[in-house]
């Protein structure tokens, strides 16, 4: 008899040596409806367990998670410029031509423009560090070098840019040169012989194959002062303080690029018709900026862990954001478009904007959920908190099944208030650290008595820091969504909220923020069933009337 294959002998013995792993084989070949029937007979008996799987109802792996980060910190580095040239002309019957050195071409800018499309920071985040390109060295027969290629930075709209710090060389020598100016200091003999007459290696380039002994024997003219970029004027005021809210058509420049060295027929003289020197390009500057995304949304989703805001934002657009029967199930805001008009018929809503033309969507933000004290960084609220002052209305998803609704919603409002409260201050402590002021005549740079003041370097203009939120979160519009409202025992709760919400309205009890001016005008609770998408159609038409108010 002849020997079975291995392979054959494997497959024989397979099931009895290794019971599971055959099991886990079989199931691995299933067609994927019968493991959904599989999925339906081995879910929890849950309220949801009834209803057949669907965009509402998916199995745990049916969901879409893309890369999210929010802040990063970018270290970027403008071109530094080309180095000049030291070159002569040379043909025929010309024995010692004169200078023809081309000039360094100056260096590559970096500019940032906010686009449609992107949603994260993470790409940015992974670099870390951002550099445009060097200028090229100039060349012979009086040819400069090429500029340094240029960076654009894509950001999402809704990005925030905010100056950490700035080293930019021509203005520390500036400064430099001031501080000794109004102190009447001059030079010492040594800087003197460092700026003119003498070799500096980070400052001149000498003709290849010049020895020591004739490096020594050669004089240098003074140093000329290092060139601004014509570019230099289109960079924001500093420090930068961008907020980016809209969909930018050109980008915007941030660091222009340095200028090239200068070739050697620039320091021709009568009595040096032959110069053997050129200068180095100067060094580009450098920027430390942080970036805060914070996701402009028509509408954002506030509420407790497993509350159903994500089930809701699945119910009202075409989503896969993760749903699930436990606590955190979103982890990072997700972003869904409710469609008002598909053009294969008449709209159920058709509403116009500010800007007078017919909405065709709005955008919906589901936030992680918060819990008590998250304005403290605990749970993920601090993390997230910022988003929902970029939405434009705001939802309360409460839960009807779990707690006291009126209960939950007031600590949802004491939470979003407090962190409110807590970006005033923040804010407030920003703006004061770049209103800076003229330190009083006496007190010097390293604290002596020399009688230099040195100028702010801040803007100290009350109309430069522009306002990252022009509305509180308190003063925008408002409603409660609450779900679950197709089990009988939510009966009791939702007409506690109901009331509640009716008395707020005719004043008799405070806004559950307890500001002041907090809006409170026509707040509706809309009864939901997300996992069945009953009562989420009235929800677009509360949106659009709420956007125009």
């Amino acid at each position: 008899m002849a020997a079975l294959p291995l392979n054959c002998l494997g497959r024989t013995l397979t099931p009895f040596l290794y019971p599971q792993a055959a099991l886990n084989s079989a199931l691995r070949h299933l067609r994927p409806r019968a493991q959904r029937c599989l999925y339906s007979t081995t879910v929890s008996s849950d309220s949801s367990a009834n209803i057949e799987t669907s965009h509402l109802n998916p199995t745990p792996d049916n969901f879409s998670l893309t890369p999210f980060v929010d802040r990063c910190i970018l270290t970027l580095e403008a071109g530094s410029g080309g180095h000049g040239c030291v070159s002569f002309v040379r043909e025929k019957y010309i024995e010692e031509g004169p200078a023809n050195g081309g000039d360094g071409g100056s260096g590559g800018n970096i500019y940032i423009q906010a686009v449609r499309g992107e949603t994260s920071l993470h790409k940015l985040a992974r670099r870390r560090l951002i550099k445009a390109g060097r200028g090229r060295n100039g060349q012979g027969k009086m040819r400069g070098g090429e500029r340094g290629a240029d960076v654009v930075i894509t950001v999402p709209i809704g990005t925030i840019v905010r100056e950490i710090s700035r080293y930019d060389p021509i203005a520390e020598a500036d400064k430099s040169e001031r501080r000794k100016a109004f102190l009447g200091v001059k030079d010492t003999p040594e800087e003197v012989e460092e700026t003119e007459g003498h070799y500096r290696k980070d400052k001149w380039i000498v003709f290849p194959g010049t020895i020591p002994s004739q490096l020594a024997r050669m004089h240098f003219p003074a140093l000329p002062k290092s060139r601004k970029s014509p570019l230099a004027a289109l960079e924001p005021e500093e420090p930068l303080w961008l907020d980016l809210d809209k969909h930018m058509e050109t980008p915007m420049l941030l660091a222009a690029g340095a200028m090239g060295g200068l070739g050697n027929p620039h320091f021709v003289a009568p009595n040096k018709e032959r110069p053997k020197m050129a200068t180095r390009g100067d060094e580009g500057k450098k920027l430390s900026l942080q970036l805060e995304l914070k996701i402009l949304a028509d509408l954002g989703l506030v509420g407790l862990p497993n509350a159903g805001k994500s089930t809701l934002l699945r119910a009202l657009t075409n989503s896969r954001a993760r749903v699930g029967n436990w606590a955190f199930t979103t982890l990072q805001p997700n972003v869904g478009t409710a469609v008002l008009d598909d053009h294969k018929g008449r709209p159920a809503v058709m509403k116009r904007g500010r800007d007078g033309q017919l909405r065709e969507n709005f955008t919906i933000a589901d936030v992680p959920g918060l819990i008590e004290d998250a304005h403290l960084d605990k749970g993920l609220g601090l993390g997230f908190l910022r988003h929902v002052e970029r939405a434009a209305t705001l939802a309360f998803v409460v839960d009807l099944s779990v707690g006291d609704a009126v209960a939950t919603l007031k600590l949802l409002w004491k939470e979003v208030s407090e962190y409110e409260a807590l970006r005033g201050r923040e804010l407030n402590a920003e703006t004061e650290r770049r209103f800076v002021t003229y330190k009083p005549p006496g007190q010097g740079l390293q604290g002596e008595d020399d009688g230099y003041d040195e100028p702010a370097v801040l803007n100290t203009s009350p109309d430069f820091l522009p306002e990252l939120s022009g509305t509180p979160i308190s003063s925008k519009p408002w409603f409660v969504v609450a779900t679950k409202a197709d089990l009988p025992e939510t009966q009791k709760n939702y007409e506690a909220l109901e009331s509640y919400l009716a008395e707020v309205n005719a004043g008799a009890q405070p806004h559950p923020s307890g500001r002041k001016n907090a809006w409170k005008r026509k707040i509706h609770a809309v009864p939901v069933s997300a996992i069945k998408a009953e009562g989420v159609e009235v929800i677009p038409q509360l949106v659009m009337d709420l956007l125009e108010e």
